[in-house]
């Protein structure tokens, strides 16, 4: 092999391959560092944009009542109730003009998200102000919000904007080469996955402490909260304990499915497709529809064959 043809060959070897044979580390290399498509990273890309503009609409109505210079929550009290790390650039807002522009910034941040415009800019902005828009008021987060924090910051990690976005149509005019499988979009995949996982034990875990879980009446108890259940089907729970029981024990099943399943290439599609529609259904029965849609956006990362090992 002569000089440039060894560089070549060089250049080829990734850390991934270099431990392609190093048992069980190899393997965990491999899931990390694997070049792969980011095709599944711009499908999650667009429907975070679509979700983050539907929560900052959330805010809008009742932005300047708190955050405002005369608002509920004054900048010095929410830092001394959050933790020492949560710093956010809504704490320099300090009138109603600048909470407004910076809102109308992070607004534009997901909206170049979402067409795939500046995308590595975009998406690492959008990340940034989200994120201090909930330490600017943690006591407002919901389960959705934080769902989608994570979800950005997997978008400023990857190479969200090689496909279906602006970007890639500059590209391609300006005779660029196609998208190629990156290292970056297998990290920030594997991100995606890992919490879709931790995610989804996390809340068998924390049913797991109710005895209404167990004894299989949970599905009711989440209907009849009137405060916050979409639909009311406490009447067809009340007809049939056995359905109410299935639906219960179905929930806290798949969810454990889910979190285990997506790590083995026999079930990955499987569980990771069904949770595109069970995650929403299970959110609107929660009360959740919203994090329900980001557990659904988690699985459409999944969903994809990049995350066989």
């Amino acid at each position: 092999m002569n000089g440039p043809a060894r560089s070549a060959h060089r250049e080829s070897t990734t850390v991934a391959d270099l431990f392609a044979g190093a048992g069980l580390g190899g393997t965990w290399l491999r899931f990390w560092l694997t070049p792969t498509s980011s095709r599944p990273l711009a499908v999650v890309r667009i429907a975070t944009a679509l979700l983050g503009l539907l929560l900052l609409w959330s805010y809008t109505a009742d932005l300047q009542t708190w955050f405002g210079p005369d608002g509920i929550l004054p900048v010095k009290t929410v830092a001394a109730w959050r933790s020492p790390f949560g710093l956010s650039l809504f704490d320099f807002a300090t009138s109603a003009a600048a909470v407004r522009i910076l809102f109308a910034i992070t607004a534009a941040a997901f909206g170049l998200l979402l067409v795939g415009l500046l995308t590595p800019i975009a998406a690492v902005v959008a990340a940034v102000l989200w994120a201090s828009l909930l330490n600017r008021g943690p006591m407002l987060a919901g389960p959705a919000d934080d769902g989608l924090a994570i979800l950005l910051w997997c978008l400023a990690i990857g190479p969200a904007g090689e496909y279906f976005s602006v970007d890639r149509l500059l590209h391609d005019r300006m005779g660029m080469p196609p998208p190629q499988p990156m290292w970056r979009a297998r990290v920030a995949l594997g991100l995606i996955k890992v919490h879709a996982a931790a995610i989804a034990l996390g809340a068998v875990l924390a049913q797991l402490k109710g005895d209404a879980w167990w004894n299989g009446t949970a599905a009711w108890w989440l209907a009849a909260r009137e405060g916050s259940r979409v639909v009311d089907l406490t009447g067809l729970f009340g007809r049939s304990e056995f359905l109410t029981n299935a639906i219960t024990h179905t929930i806290t099943g798949f969810e454990v499915a889910f979190a285990v399943g997506i790590w083995f290439s026999a079930t990955q599609q499987t569980f990771a497709r069904l949770g595109l529609v069970a995650w929403p259904l299970i959110g609107i029965l929660a009360g959740e529809p919203l994090w329900g849609l980001v557990m659904g956006v988690y699985a459409a990362g999944v969903a994809d064959r990049w995350g066989e090992l």
